[in-house]
């Protein structure tokens, strides 16, 4: 359990976060809200919590590793390492821009606490999974943490790493599914559905918490404790999201990339700070 003090650090934090996301898409006229608003408060908790990182040292041997396997979400995640002290908050604007380190979709070559580039769906987890084995060969004390859509889980890749990270017990792997069950055409049900997350990487031989709230940071926080402390078997964490959280005209809107009207990001921006300054 965390402090109430904690708790509402970590709110504050998310809520920074999704306006430093907004402010990404103000200045570019588009973005994919939906898939990053859902996951802000999951990187408030691990950028603000969970993981052991040094801003100042981002290839630091020992730290933990994130892979943002759903690399379209990037924005979330620069919007985190920036106000980590990673690199300058001034850069968030430059978002796919040219000569920008900040590319639609993460890149390690390019972004200063960026663990593996990512975009083409599954590759991620495949990618976070060889990082979890190499760590593990070097006798490394960390953990990789990995996200992953619900529309990615339609991906072939994603059920051989499920059934990899198991038979070689990578129980350094702390995995999540944002399951804010839309994707970019429709519903996840709709298109192709996956059913019963849990149940699938539990029968691989995965500990599996299921997150009802996956937008609330003590719960997100409880799971990454429990997964901690099992270290007999990779952690798949279940998070169920709202898609475009906080942002009134992308919360439960299907669409992936869809324009941002600067009147829109304003009054988004003006509700998510009116939003902080109520926590």
């Amino acid at each position: 359990m965390i402090t109430a003090e904690k708790e509402r650090e970590l709110r504050r934090f998310a809520a920074d976060i999704r306006i430093e996301c907004m402010k990404q898409f103000r200045a570019i006229g588009i973005g994919h809200v939906g898939g990053v608003m859902s996951i802000c408060d999951l990187m408030a908790c691990l950028y603000g919590e969970a993981m052991r990182v040094d801003p100042k040292d981002p290839h630091w041997e020992q730290r933990d590793r994130f892979i943002m396997s759903k690399g379209h979400a990037g924005p979330a995640m620069y919007a985190a390492l920036a106000l980590k002290g990673y690199f300058d908050p001034k850069e968030l604007v430059t978002l796919n821009q040219p000569g920008t380190n900040l590319p639609s979709h993460t890149d390690r070559n390019r972004t200063p606490g960026v663990d593996m580039t990512t975009g083409s769906l599954g590759q991620g987890f495949s990618s976070g999974l060889g990082i979890a084995l190499g760590c593990r060969m070097k006798k490394l004390q960390n953990d990789v943490y990995i996200l992953l859509g619900d529309g990615e889980c339609q991906e072939g890749q994603v059920w051989e790493c499920a059934m990899f990270a198991p038979a070689k017990r990578l129980t350094n792997v702390i995995a999540f599914i944002d399951n804010n069950k839309l994707q970019l055409d429709g519903s996840v049900e709709d298109v192709s559905g996956v059913h019963d997350f849990g149940g699938k990487f539990r029968e691989f031989g995965w500990q599996v918490i299921d997150v009802s709230d996956g937008n609330e940071v003590s719960q997100i926080m409880e799971a990454i404790h429990q997964a901690k402390e099992d270290r007999e078997h990779p952690s798949m964490i279940i998070l169920n999201t709202k898609k475009g959280k906080g942002c009134f005209f992308a919360e439960d809107v299907f669409n992936h990339n869809i324009p941002v009207a600067k009147e829109q990001a304003e009054q988004a921006l003006a509700e998510l700070t009116a939003y902080k300054d109520s926590l």
